[in-house]
C-alpha cells in the first residue's frame, strides 16, 4: 500500500521528491515482512512444493495432514500462529491474492476448533471480496454461516454479533454474484436466526432485502412474507423502499406509492450496493404498480396509469404494449378511448407449486440445521474467539 501511495503522490506532484518519512516507512514494512517470512520459511516451502500440495488436496483430513507434513518436513503445528500473522500482514499491505492463498493453506491443515479459525474465515472472505472473486467469496460466506451456526463460539451475544457482521459483509457478495438476488432472500428472510439478527441489530438491512425482491420477478410470491416483516419493523426503521411496498401492498395507496418511487430513485442512485440496479429497480417497481392496479380494476385509463407511473401518456402506452407482449398478459389496449381492458389472469397451478416447494425447501433446511445443532450442542466445548 505504501508503494501505491508513492505512485499516487508522484502523479499528483511529479516534480516533488517523495518524503523521507514515506521511504522510511516502506523500509520498515519490508523489514517486518522479511522477519515474518523467515519465521515460517518451512511452511512457505511446503506451499511451493507442487507434489506436496497435490497430496494435501486429496487428503483433506486435518489430522492426517498434520502427521504427513510432520513426517515429510520440519513442519510443526505451532508455526501456523506465525503463518496467520504473515497472512494478515500481507492483507494489510494490499496483497490480497497472496493472503487468500495463505489462508486457504491454513484451512486445509488446521481444525475448526483452532483459536485462529474464525479469524481466518473472516480474513479469507475479506480477501476474496477485495479481489472480486465472487464465486469463492460465496463459498466463504456459507462456511462462515455454518461455523457461526455450529455453536462452536458458545457465547450467544458473540454469536449475534458475528451474524450481524456476516449479514453486512455478505451484501458485497449478494449484489455481485449472479445468484445473489435469490440467495439474499433465502438467507435474510427464511433463515430465522438471521432474520432475528436483522430485526434486533440492523433493521436497515431490510432496504436491501426489499430491493432484491423488487428486482427479482421470479420471487414475487414471497412479497407477503416480506411485507409482514416490514410492517413489524416499521416502528424502528422506515425508508422510501420499504414504504413503497407498504403503500402498494398494505394500503393500496397508488399515489403514495408513486411518490415513494420518486424518492426510491434518489435512494438507489446514492446507495453503494443498489446503484447498479437503478434502471432495473425502476422498471420492476413500475411493473408492480401496474400489476397491482390491474388486479383491482377491469378497465384502466392510460392517461391515469401514466400519472401513477410517472410517465408521459405516449411513453406509458408503448411501455404497456411491450409489457403485455413480453409478459403475455391477458389485456387489450383501446387506443381510441385510451383504455387498457384487462381479462381474467388465473395463476398457473404449476407455478404456484414450484414457488411453494422452493419456500418449503429453504425452511426445511433451516429446521434440519437447527435440529443438528441442538443435538451436537451438548458434546461441544465453547471456544472463546476474539477478532483482532
Amino acid at each position: 500500500m505504501i508503494d501505491y501511495t508513492i505512485d499516487i503522490r508522484k502523479q499528483l506532484y511529479p516534480n516533488v521528491e517523495v518524503p523521507e518519512e514515506i521511504k522510511s516507512r516502506r523500509a520498515d514494512v519490508l523489514q517486518e515482512l522479511g522477519v515474518l517470512q523467515n519465521n515460517v520459511s518451512v511452511v512457505l516451502a511446503l506451499m511451493n512444493n507442487e507434489e506436496i500440495m497435490k497430496k494435501m488436496e486429496n487428503m483433506r483430513d486435518s489430522k492426517a495432514l498434520n502427521n504427513y507434513l510432520t513426517q515429510e518436513s520440519d513442519f510443526r503445528v505451532e508455526m501456523m500462529d506465525s503463518f496467520v500473522k504473515l497472512a494478515k500482514y500481507r492483507y494489510e499491505c494490499g496483497n490480497y491474492s497472496v493472503s487468500t492463498s495463505y489462508l486457504y493453506f491454513y484451512m486445509l491443515i488446521m481444525s475448526p476448533t483452532d483459536k485462529n479459525y474464525l479469524n481466518v474465515l473472516w480474513g479469507k472472505l475479506a480477501s476474496e471480496i477485495l479481489v472480486q472473486n465472487w464465486e469463492t467469496a460465496l463459498e466463504d460466506v456459507n462456511k462462515l454461516r455454518e461455523y457461526i451456526d455450529s455453536n462452536v463460539i458458545g457465547n450467544s451475544l458473540q454469536v449475534l454479533q458475528q451474524r450481524t457482521w456476516l449479514i453486512h459483509w455478505s451484501l458485497f457478495v449478494f449484489f455481485n454474484h449472479v445468484k445473489g438476488r435469490d440467495l439474499i432472500i433465502e438467507m435474510f428472510l427464511y433463515r430465522p436466526h438471521y432474520l432475528n439478527a436483522i430485526q434486533t441489530m440492523c433493521p436497515h438491512i431490510l432496504r436491501y432485502l426489499a430491493a432484491a425482491v423488487i428486482v427479482n420477478r421470479s420471487r414475487r410470491s414471497i412479497l407477503k412474507d416480506l411485507v409482514k416483516v416490514i410492517q413489524q419493523e416499521s416502528y424502528t426503521y422506515r425508508d422510501p423502499i420499504t414504504e413503497f411496498l407498504e403503500h402498494l401492498y398494505v394500503n393500496f395507496d397508488f399515489d403514495g406509492a408513486r411518490q415513494k418511487l420518486q424518492e426510491c430513485q434518489t435512494v438507489v442512485f446514492n446507495d453503494f450496493f443498489l446503484i447498479a440496479l437503478l434502471n432495473e429497480f425502476v422498471e420492476n417497481a413500475r411493473l408492480m404498480i401496474f400489476e397491482t392496479f390491474c388486479r383491482i380494476h377491469q378497465c384502466i385509463s392510460i392517461q391515469m396509469l401514466a400519472e401513477k407511473l410517472n410517465m408521459k401518456a405516449d411513453v406509458a402506452e408503448c411501455w404497456i404494449v411491450n409489457l403485455i407482449r413480453n409478459a403475455r398478459l391477458d389485456a387489450k389496449i383501446d387506443s381510441k378511448l385510451g383504455h387498457v381492458v384487462m381479462g381474467g389472469q388465473p395463476a398457473s397451478p404449476y407455478q404456484q407449486l414450484v414457488e411453494k416447494i422452493e419456500t418449503l425447501s429453504v425452511r426445511s433446511e433451516a429446521l434440519e440445521n437447527l435440529i443438528e445443532r441442538k443435538l451436537k450442542a451438548k458434546n461441544q466445548d465453547p471456544v472463546s474467539i476474539v477478532w483482532n
